[in-house]
């Protein structure tokens, strides 16, 4: 089993869907500094994608210095690379960008979805 929450979609590449759930578990703390991160064939296995792709994910997490190589154990987490409060939202962006499509295709105003999204923020406040 993963240390991270997945779902990969359709139409969209793998490497990059990996990448952006790292990070998420980063942010979130389900991944912490110094965990045990899987390997290349697990991760592929665990995935059903090709070790080329779970390569590749872990080649762009160990390039953004949130993986580094633990001689004997092989790749942990590094969170100090986490990303900042720019970062974050750039890792909404695509959950933002299909909010905001599907927004304008039901015709919801803007002020409307911007008062939804701080009503939601709130609630989800309250509940942390």
């Amino acid at each position: 089993m993963l240390p991270f929450p997945i779902r990969l979609l359709d139409g969209l590449p793998a490497s990059g869907q990996i990448v952006m759930a790292v990070r998420k578990a980063v942010l979130a703390g389900q991944l912490r500094d110094g965990d045990e991160f899987p390997s290349v064939r697990s991760l592929s296995q665990e995935l059903q994608v090709a070790p080329a792709t779970a390569h590749k994910a872990i080649a762009q997490l160990r390039d953004a210095g949130l993986l580094a190589s633990r001689p004997g154990v092989g790749m942990v987490v590094r969170t100090a690379a986490a990303p900042d409060a720019a970062g974050r939202l750039d890792l909404l962006a695509p959950a933002i960008e299909a909010l905001v499509r599907e927004a304008a295709a039901l015709h919801v105003k803007p002020k409307a979805l911007a008062d939804a999204v701080r009503e939601a923020l709130t609630r989800a406040a309250g509940d942390a």
